[in-house]
């Protein structure tokens, strides 16, 4: 069962803190979804040790961190393989200033980024598309931090998270696994 968004960048949030490791939850999730939507292998704890080097100069974490980030791929994975598209970054709530929910997502892109590029090294051999979104999410990396509380930027923001949403999406299907539908009928054999 996946859980609450909110759930899980505040516990995240707390273990880091705990653990004294110098990431934010959301460069965490945004690095872990990179490594996953570059394709990273989703057998054998494959995308252990790559996260490690992002986070944490590739030394082990303390247990319950290593849990709760192991939880959290797993979540992110149903997520990113829900033909309901139920994938979203872990990010800060509504009720958040906008500025910090802008250089949060700001900081989920630029970790996003890196996680891909490590798994695909070659991403001007992606697809068009592909590689327009990634220029497109370079530029969002960079965002301005400075904006204002007003609904203009808010709808601006809004667009962008959603941009961001399908851009993952959009890398997840061309470098992801190939996804089966298991509603889809197993030819029969005569």
């Amino acid at each position: 069962m996946a859980t609450s968004p909110f759930f899980q960048i505040d516990n995240l949030h707390a273990a880091l803190n705990e653990a004294e490791i110098g990431q934010q939850a959301v460069e965490v999730h945004g690095a872990l979804v990179g490594l996953i939507c570059g394709g990273i292998k989703q057998t054998n704890d494959a995308w252990v040790q790559p996260l490690l080097e992002l986070i944490n100069d590739g030394q082990p974490l303390p247990h319950n961190l290593q849990h709760l980030i192991s939880e959290l791929y797993q979540d992110s994975v149903t997520r990113l393989s829900d033909p309901d598209f139920g994938f979203s970054p872990i990010l800060p709530e509504e009720e958040e200033p906008l500025s910090q929910r802008v250089e949060a997502l700001s900081l989920w892109v630029q970790s996003f980024l890196t996680g891909l590029a490590i798994i695909q090294p070659k991403l001007n051999k992606a697809s068009k598309d592909v590689q327009e979104v990634i220029q497109d999410l370079a530029n969002i990396a960079q965002v301005e931090i400075d904006v204002s509380d007003d609904d203009e930027s808010e709808t601006a923001y809004v667009e962008l998270l959603e941009f961001t949403r399908i851009a993952a999406l959009l890398c997840y299907s061309e470098f992801g696994p190939d996804l089966v539908d298991p509603k889809q009928e197993k030819p029969a054999l005569h």
